[in-house]
């Protein structure tokens, strides 16, 4: 199986910077792709980028377009979000996950249901 380990989340000013990192370990090779996944407050949880592992072909929900940036490590089996020009409105725990299939086509792959195994979560909080 995969296992995924979050870090990097803190507090942060608005218009600062933040850099995320999830770990991947176990059955990597089955990894397809991995995806940013965010959940504020009072909020559901709602897609931010995905990374194709093979390409390192990115996607992103257009609320973090021009911002946010997910990149990979081949050697490290690691995914990064780097996350500039933060808003008060990014305040919410990161999810990093996995996509073992790697079949879904448009707005399919952005879905939670879709993921097959989730890190734990780190709290990003942009004060103002």
């Amino acid at each position: 199986q995969v296992q995924l380990v979050e870090s990097g989340g803190g507090l942060v000013q608005a218009g600062g910077s933040a850099r995320l990192s999830c770990a991947a370990s176990g059955r990597t090779g089955s990894v397809y792709a991995m995806g940013w996944f965010r959940r504020a407050p009072g909020k559901a949880r709602e897609f931010v980028a995905r990374l194709t592992w093979s390409s390192s072909s990115t996607t992103y929900a257009d609320s973090v377009k021009g911002r946010f940036t997910a990149s990979r490590d081949n050697a490290r089996n690691t995914m990064y979000l780097q996350m500039n020009a933060l808003k008060p409105e990014d305040t919410a725990v990161y999810y990093c996950a996995a996509d073992l299939q790697g079949h879904c086509i448009g707005y399919g792959c952005f879905a939670t249901s879709h993921y097959d195994y989730w890190g734990q979560g780190t709290q990003v909080t942009v004060s103002s």
